[in-house]
């Protein structure tokens, strides 16, 4: 569970049921707490606070895309490191993605090693003082 810092919580913006599920049980057994979204709107409209570990969008949701989340999150006063997941490898959003400053872009299906390895690097880097407040 995270700690009261948020230092292992995670965030997770995806609108496909089964994909979400799997990156929750993925992560609880990594030892790392979720809230899940389906849609970035949702995530914006709740107080969850501002010391979570990261995010983690799936660039391809309903309306507002994980790009826009992420430009987003980048003009509020909470910068959270972003991992941009999709299922649609695109070398111009890869590179837009990466432009906005995300952490990671993961092409689905990635193996779960790829996914604790880009969490771990933001924790290594953040630390519990700086979870949820890495400028881009």
């Amino acid at each position: 569970m995270a700690g009261k810092d948020g230092s292992k919580m995670i965030l997770v913006v995806e609108d496909d049921d089964g994909m979400r599920e799997a990156i929750e049980n993925l992560l609880d057994v990594a030892g790392f707490s979720t809230v899940l979204y389906d849609s970035a709107e949702a995530m914006l409209a709740d107080d969850t606070g501002e010391r979570q570990l990261c995010v983690i969008a799936d660039l391809n949701l309903p309306a507002m895309s994980g790009l826009a989340l992420l430009a987003e999150l980048c003009r509020r006063t909470w910068h959270p490191p972003v991992i941009i997941i999709t299922a649609y490898e695109s070398a111009a959003t890869r590179h837009e993605a990466s432009r906005l400053g995300a952490e990671a872009y993961l092409t689905k299906p990635f193996p779960s090693v790829a996914l604790l390895t880009a969490i771990n690097a933001i924790a290594a880097r953040t630390g519990p003082e700086g979870a949820g407040k890495l400028s881009h």
